[in-house]
């Protein structure tokens, strides 16, 4: 007899993949950067500019787009970014110019600004409330899986094929993962041919009637620190995604083979930094019962450790050492995933794609910024540590802002009472 896989797992790790693609098309740029710049004859700060092109549409979307994945389901709102991104990572590697280079990493902004906010609404409904910082802390270690492994990958596709064939490659992964997620997800999990009764009988209930408009004051005074709170945490993230690999060749004089494995090897560190963080919360919050203490504990070490892991690289510039504080960095940065993404659910579970795509307007707001000010600092100073240092600032005020935030008070539309203290997780 056969392994039979359950459903509820088959549609995770089709997530898991899902993040994993969607992060190896976003930061393949940063590993092809130095022969793009070279070919194309682009300065860092123009660099920075195509860094950016990816953020303004899924800065965009993440808000309307979390209202199509609740609008239109997961399963057609996947397929369609799915396309989408995968047609804007092929045409990268027939670019001829910035203008070019510009609009189709804007395409891919286009096309997985919607991603996270609907995979959230997915999970909501295949996902028991009680794994779900499990959840959203292993779909996103999945997300820094394809931030390690990209830069060496993508160094060996363009020694293979060059940096153009090498797009084209990874925009036809993108395409059979669309074609697979509208084949087996299901929008209810009931529908479902292979779920079991037991599989069905934990997962949280979906609200009946008709489904309720988005009360969109109230939900943004309720989320708006935890926007806050994540465009700190996206800062920092996009400074690696973005410059990581150049940092390591242009400061090191490395080249693009060296510098992607010691880029590679500090992304590794945020996969290990994304399921831990979301264990951890989950354990705290099955010991104690208690939302606020078990999101924002691990969300402040988070902040507080990535801060403590970058301040010796001000001082120390020996290349191993800089290596292992800036992968001890992203560890502790990665560790406030799994909370930060299970708050929306915590929050507003009736609306739970839309909250989520309004905390990720955060990061994706640092996405535009952080690579623009990055790129125009090192031209203007040629100091390539600048940068981390700014990212601690933002970082101390994350940790700051994170006590603003309140999983614990389940949303409604009114405000007119909330519960506060020690509760379950909301359904």
């Amino acid at each position: 007899m056969g392994i039979r896989f359950k459903a509820t797992h088959v549609v995770l790790a089709m997530l898991c993949a899902m993040y994993f693609i969607t992060y190896v098309d976003r930061v393949n740029i940063g590993t092809a950067a130095s022969e793009i710049q070279k070919e194309l004859g682009l300065s860092n700060t123009q660099l920075g500019l195509v860094f950016s092109a990816f953020a303004y549409p899924y800065l965009l979307f993440q808000v309307i787009g979390g209202w199509v994945g609740d609008r239109f389901g997961p399963r057609k709102t996947l397929f369609w970014c799915g396309m989408i991104w995968a047609v804007a990572t092929i045409s990268t590697g027939f670019v001829n110019g910035l203008a070019a280079l510009f609009v189709a990493r804007f395409a891919l902004g286009f096309g997985e600004g919607a991603t996270f906010p609907t995979a959230t609404r997915a999970m909501q409904y295949w996902t028991p409330a009680n794994r779900r910082g499990f959840a959203q802390g292993l779909t996103h270690s999945f997300a820094r899986l394809g931030n390690a492994v990209t830069p060496p990958v993508v160094a060996l596709l363009i020694l293979w094929l060059t940096w153009r064939g090498a797009f084209v490659v990874l925009g036809f992964v993108s395409l059979i993962w669309g074609v697979v997620w509208v084949w087996y997800f299901r929008n209810e999990p009931k529908e479902h041919a292979s779920i079991t009764e037991a599989e069905l009988a934990a997962l949280p209930p979906r609200p009946t009637g008709e489904r309720p408009r988005v009360p969109w004051g109230p939900l943004l005074g309720r989320m708006w620190p935890v926007t806050l709170t994540y465009f700190c945490y996206g800062w920092c993230l996009w400074l690696y995604l973005n410059w990581l690999p150049l940092f390591f060749k242009n400061n090191y004089s490395l080249d693009i083979k060296n510098s992607a494995l010691f880029a590679s090897g500090v992304f590794f560190a945020g996969v290990v930094g994304d399921s831990v963080g979301g264990v951890l919360s989950d354990k705290i919050l099955d010991r104690t019962g208690n939302v606020r203490l078990a999101r924002l504990s691990v969300t402040v070490t988070g902040f507080t450790g990535a801060l403590l892991s970058l301040f010796p690289i001000l001082f120390v510039h020996d290349i191993t050492i800089v290596a292992l504080c800036l992968s001890a960095g992203f560890f502790c940065a990665e560790l406030v995933i799994g909370p930060m993404w299970s708050i929306p659910m915590d929050i507003a579970p009736k609306y739970s794609g839309t909250a989520s795509g309004l905390m990720n307007t955060g990061s994706a707001f640092a996405a535009i910024v952080s690579p623009l000010v990055a790129g125009f600092v090192i031209d203007a100073t040629g100091n390539w540590y600048l940068p981390f240092l700014m990212s601690m600032g933002l970082l101390l005020l994350g940790g700051f802002s994170a006590f603003l935030m309140h999983p614990e008070r389940p949303f409604t539309e009114a405000e007119g009472s909330v519960p506060s203290g020690r509760v379950v997780a909301a359904e």
